[in-house]
């Protein structure tokens, strides 16, 4: 085989590297973003209280569903 033919095989290998190396990376991190939420109760708790609201356990819970499920549309 001569240089060309090897070079060639080369660059098409690091392309289907980086390829293949991108979707399976975003497929991880959106697999590990469903299982761990980057927001939890506790957060969304501070952030009533810094509203001046008083957070029920209800209200919470009714937040954290209503991102669980516009999370999971995406």
């Amino acid at each position: 085989m001569s240089t060309g033919v090897w070079v060639l095989i080369v660059i098409i290998a690091l392309v289907g590297g980086f390829v293949a190396g991108f979707f399976a990376a975003r497929k991880y991190m959106e697999d590990y973003l469903k299982k761990n939420p980057p927001i939890n109760e506790q957060m969304i708790k501070s952030m009533m209280l810094q509203m001046g609201q008083k957070p029920s356990e209800k209200k919470l819970h009714q937040m954290m569903t209503a991102m669980k499920l516009n999370y999971g549309k995406k």
